[in-house]
């Protein structure tokens, strides 16, 4: 068992790994993204068994899905925020799993329609948005604030580790799962057994909050619109997290273009194409190991400049990266640029978390979860067609440029928000 408490100094990871509430934590994240993930895999999987809709080939279905699975992360991304600052944290991260498990054990006893595919899954994805704030909101009342750059770090890599996991393991469980328990609801019970999980894993913690000001914040008239203007008001006054914010965003539009990008390079590199993730999975290996390395040893590293480094070191793989045509160097390349998106990410992310206090926790997280989302979705649009008309040398290099300018103008940025902090 763990320790209900971390130790009071910093040790690395091993303050976190201590803490028996953040490990429950952790777990539950591990077991809620791999369910995302599963899930994922489980709609393009079962659309094969669904008749199309008059006038929908079977391409557009896929995109469709893809559609309804993406969307409420735009339209919902902040919305959960509001419900994070008005009820428990457990309420939400324990209901909105819950809810997910009975969602996706449903898919096997509905009719086989594709409009009703396209509604749980919508649903499904949308309450996804109500666990990412209240997770990011969660972090800062369980950890100590000396041991929120391990707790970040641990937390940045599970969120990619699952990322590449989920999407490897997704196929084979769900093949597995169909041939044990039977095609008509194998596969839906294992995203049901994980959400579920989940949510049981976070229901012993004990957030420690206050049950008073909880109850006086449900009685309030849920407004995200007021809300969402709220924490873009208290971001423009607060330069310091701003400044954060626009640093985690480049970042997550870059990591949108790249997957975009990486379908092209692998052709360059004689890949098939639907072999891109071999260089998404060197990336992925690269931020584990710099978040690893944020995490062991983020006291002595602290007072670096993490972020400018982190740029610096992407900026420098994607000038190179077009002109070399060694493939296990290009995997190098992207492990570099995995440990600097880690270096820009995960002080950024402790940052936030230092600087918001309690009572706009969902509020800043929230929006953190739309920008995030929006920074994701967008490059996916504009990649493609910009990549045709440019060529692949030119939008690298390119990219080059803009992440050394936004790297070193948030540098600057961030020394004289911090000076004139000092100063008054």
């Amino acid at each position: 068992m763990f320790p209900t408490e971390p130790a009071a100094v910093n040790k690395g990871f091993s303050a976190v790994l201590k803490n028996r509430s953040f490990m429950l934590l952790w777990i539950g994240q591990l077991l809620s993204q791999l369910g995302d993930k599963v899930f994922f895999v489980l709609m393009v999987a079962l659309l094969e068994n669904y008749p199309p809709l008059p006038g929908f080939a079977q391409n557009t279905m896929y995109s469709t899905l893809m559609v309804a699975f993406t969307v409420p992360a735009i339209l919902f991304g902040s919305a959960g925020g509001v419900f994070v600052d008005r009820f428990s944290k457990k309420f939400v991260l324990v209901g909105s799993n819950v809810i997910q498990a009975l969602l996706a054990l449903l898919i096997a006893f509905l009719p086989r329609n594709f409009l009703i595919l396209l509604i749980l899954t919508f649903a499904i994805s949308t309450l996804a948005q109500f666990f990412a704030p209240a997770e990011q909101a969660a972090i800062p009342v369980l950890v100590r604030k000396e041991n929120f750059m391990a707790a970040n770090a641990l937390y940045s890599s599970t969120m990619m580790g699952a990322l590449i996991v989920g999407f490897a393991i997704g196929e084979p469980i769900l093949s597995l799962a169909k041939n044990l328990l039977g095609p008509d609801y194998g596969q839906e019970f294992v995203v049901f057994v994980l959400y579920l999980m989940s949510g049981l894993a976070i229901q012993p913690i004990n957030f420690r909050e206050d049950k008073s000001s909880a109850g006086d914040r449900q009685e309030d008239i849920i407004n995200p619109w007021a809300d969402f203007k709220e924490g873009l008001r208290y971001l423009k006054k607060n330069r310091l997290l701003l400044n954060a914010l626009l640093q985690l965003t480049t970042l997550y539009c870059v990591f949108a273009a790249l997957m975009v990008l990486t379908i092209r390079l692998a052709a360059d590199f004689g890949l098939k194409e639907k072999q891109f993730g071999f260089f998404l999975a060197a990336a992925g290996v690269g931020m584990v190991l710099g978040a690893g390395i944020l995490g062991h040893w983020g006291e002595k590293l602290n007072q670096k400049p993490l972020s400018l480094i982190g740029f610096l070191l992407m900026a420098l793989v994607l000038g190179v990266f077009s002109f070399t045509h060694n493939l296990l160097f290009a995997f190098a390349l992207c492990a570099l640029l995995g440990i600097g998106a880690a270096f820009i990410g995960v002080p950024m992310q402790t940052l936030i978390q230092q600087q918001t206090p309690p009572t706009m926790h969902g509020k800043v997280f929230g929006f953190q979860n739309h920008a995030v989302n929006i920074a994701l979705s967008v490059p996916l649009a504009i990649t493609g067609p910009v990549t045709d008309a440019l060529g692949l040398r030119i939008v690298l290099v390119g990219m080059s440029v803009v992440v050394v300018f936004v790297g070193v103008w948030a540098w600057h940025n961030t020394r004289r928000v911090l000076r004139n902090v000092i100063l008054k």
